[in-house]
């Protein structure tokens, strides 16, 4: 096993994330700053009561300001088929990323994702600077489960990987 001392080199770090699987996400937003979304990987749940999660995005993101400022966000967490969608989101493209998908809203007026495995809509709740990131507590107003099989798409080796339940 190869050691690393302090201070940990940013490479070094990114490849030790590379070998950590992670859900795929479209972090979505919409109200008086306007509405935008992203590709992310960074969220996990902080708790079942209340249900919250915390996702993290990158202070030199435009989405950041976004979804600081409407102070609502759904984490629309995707399976194998959305993979381009992933793509989209993730692009410095800024023409409507929206079309691509079916999009409605449940309570808080956040783009949800109609066939999301999982689709969580959120009020943020709190926030913390941490390093480059800011890390938005989310509290869980509404969600949807899809129908069917369970799956998702995972980013892991720095490349894309759908999964489903046996």
């Amino acid at each position: 096993m190869t050691e690393q001392s302090d201070p940990i080199r940013t490479e070094v770090y990114r490849e030790g994330m590379a070998r950590m699987g992670a859900a795929i996400t479209v972090l979505a937003t919409d109200g008086p700053a306007g509405k935008h979304g992203m590709t992310a990987s960074a969220v996990c749940s902080v708790t079942d009561t209340p249900p919250t999660l915390l996702i993290c995005v990158n202070r030199a993101s435009r989405t950041h300001d976004i979804i600081r400022d409407n102070g609502v966000v759904a984490v629309n967490v995707l399976a194998g088929r959305h993979q381009a969608l992933s793509t989209a989101f993730a692009g410095r493209e800024e023409d409507d990323r929206f079309r691509s998908g079916s999009w409605r809203t449940l309570v808080t007026g956040a783009p949800v994702l109609t066939d999301a495995s999982v689709a969580f809509d959120c009020k943020i709740t709190d926030h913390s600077p941490v390093g480059s990131h800011t890390v938005f507590f989310c509290e869980v107003q509404a969600m949807e489960l899809a129908e069917g099989q369970a799956e998702t798409l995972i980013w892991f080796g720095r490349d894309f990987h759908p999964l489903k339940a046996l």
